[in-house]
């Protein structure tokens, strides 16, 4: 038995013991490590800012930096995350359907654990705390494989929570880090069918492409995030300006921020919503159409032109592209070819537009006058989120607890036999 095959074993010896586990007892356990992570924050800085300080001498984006970097007020929301899932509903157990048969069966549709998650996910620490008390208040424990570039914080997370599940009913095994090895790891995990139940990858296009096309192991697949904007003719201008600049601007490094804004050429604040994404630090991809629309404007210096390739990026950056369109159904035709399923939006005062939009527009999230930057499963009310979920089968959007479940039925009866 490889190492990584052992400690596979271990986290599924603890699930056992996690599977029994009251709704308390599980509660307090998560407590306990948003307790600990407070505590101990300061070694926990200590070795992101290593982690930080080596990916900025490797030459790693600024957006990248933005992802790794920890600080205490990132902390205390990575703590309140935790807080929060200790207080939801235990979703292990919840009988999702109950039905008598003619012949007196009692079949019920109960949720139950997982098993053992593996997770296969970029630079973000903040997932490696988000993913483990997801996981033990849905009953099954975890496998965390992080990238290199955060090891030395993921170590120090890690650490952290099996230190404050060593205290409470939850074996401490019931949290994995995997540290080290390079890819050979990632490519062990992928092919431990009967040590792990399931992978998800949260990251880049390539990074989940490689696990979904690769992966023995039957994977929850996430996704990039290449997220519209459409401002139809209808929509109030400063409440445009307003959601384009949070959607883009409050931090674009993230899968729910907007990479393409679209205009309905009709719309009367085109200038006015691109000067407020310009005076918030963002460059403009555009069309020929709105860089001629906008060429005497003060902040034409934020404007570059656009090629086909611009609106196919998830930029990650203070960049968005720009175009016009003619009307809503040109607007959905354009989201449908570049869209990667994950959030789109219409800005609009007209309700049929609007249900229009909806109903045809193929995504995890489709939004109405509010930002994209919602796609969250700690706005959601999730307490947090495993991830953003493109796929269609099980489950979709923000992972919470009861998309980290799967279900069997339970049959009771007094006897009866097939004839």
């Amino acid at each position: 038995m490889t190492e990584l095959q052992q400690i596979a074993v271990d986290a599924r010896e603890a699930q056992r013991v996690l599977a029994l586990c009251s709704d308390a007892e599980k509660s307090d356990a998560i407590l306990s490590i948003a307790d600990a992570l407070i505590a101990r924050s300061g070694e926990i800085l200590a070795a992101n800012a290593e982690d930080v300080d080596a990916a900025a001498k490797a030459g790693t984006s600024d957006a990248m930096l933005d992802r790794l970097r920890l600080d205490e007020k990132r902390i205390a929301d990575i703590a309140e995350g935790a807080r929060q899932v200790s207080s939801l509903p235990d979703p292990v157990g919840e009988v999702m359907e109950r039905f008598e048969r003619p012949n007196g069966l009692q079949i019920s549709k109960v949720r139950v654990p997982l098993g053992v998650i593996g997770m296969i996910y970029e630079a973000r620490p903040n997932v490696t705390v988000d993913s483990a008390v997801l996981a033990l208040r849905a009953g099954s424990a975890i496998l965390l494989r992080g990238s290199s570039s955060a090891e030395r914080s993921n170590a120090a997370i890690c650490g952290v929570m099996r230190d404050a599940l060593s205290d409470t009913k939850i074996p401490a095994d019931a949290v994995q880090p995997i540290l080290g090895g390079g890819h050979e790891r990632v490519n062990e995990m992928m092919k431990m069918r009967g040590f792990i139940d399931v992978l998800i990858p949260r990251g880049g296009e390539r990074l989940i492409s490689s696990v979904v096309e690769n992966s023995q192991i039957p994977v929850i697949e996430t996704g990039v995030g290449n997220c519209h904007i459409y401002v139809d003719k209808s929509a109030d201008v400063e409440m445009a300006a307003k959601i384009a600049v949070n959607a883009k601007a409050q931090r674009p490094a993230v899968c729910n921020a907007a990479e393409t804004i679209l205009f309905h050429r009709e719309f009367p604040g085109i200038a006015r919503v691109c000067e407020a994404l310009a005076a918030a630090g963002v460059t403009l991809h555009a069309t020929d159409e709105i860089s001629t629309l906008l060429a005497a404007k003060s902040f034409a210096g934020n404007i570059i032109p656009a090629d086909e390739k611009d609106f196919e990026t998830e930029y990650k950056s203070l960049d968005i592209a720009a175009a016009a369109v003619g009307s809503t159904d040109e607007a959905i035709a354009h989201i449908r070819r570049y869209s990667t399923g994950h959030t789109e939006c219409i800005v609009t005062e007209d309700a049929a537009q609007a249900e229009k939009f909806i109903a045809s527009i193929d995504a995890a999230v489709v939004d109405h006058n509010a930002s994209t930057r919602f796609t969250d499963g700690f706005e959601f009310g999730f307490g947090a989120e495993i991830g953003i979920s493109t796929q269609k089968l099980h489950a979709r959007g923000p992972l919470g607890l009861r998309e980290l479940c799967s279900f069997k039925f339970v049959v009771r009866g007094d006897g009866q036999i097939r004839g």
